[in-house]
């Protein structure tokens, strides 16, 4: 029991680091987009996913506002959305944008 409160309080400071930290480790960076670190080197490697590397190009770092842009990348419409741009488009022929 003493162990499982433990590990539930390592993973609570985790978490709260990476709340405050704007630098993130490939770690860091997994755990913020739910990826595994296997998938980000991938993601890094093809330049896919926004990072900096190190002087010696050995480490790789993280910037944790470009990479919660990144996460907010290719926003699918809801339904609603939808709908109402093809109603402005049938009604006045132009291109609305739906409030988002």
């Amino acid at each position: 029991m003493e162990e499982k409160v433990l590990t539930e309080l390592e993973e609570i400071k985790r978490l709260t680091l990476l709340g405050v930290k704007s630098v993130l480790t490939m770690s860091d960076c997994a755990l913020l987009t739910g990826l595994s670190k296997s998938h980000l080197y991938k993601l890094v490697c093809y330049k896919k996913i926004p990072h900096y590397k190190s002087d010696g190009g050995k480490l790789t770092r993280f910037d944790k506002s470009e990479v919660e842009d990144w996460m907010r990348q290719n926003r699918v419409k809801t339904n609603d959305e939808v709908e109402t741009a093809a109603a402005t488009y049938v009604t006045t022929g132009k291109h609305g944008r739906a409030a988002v």
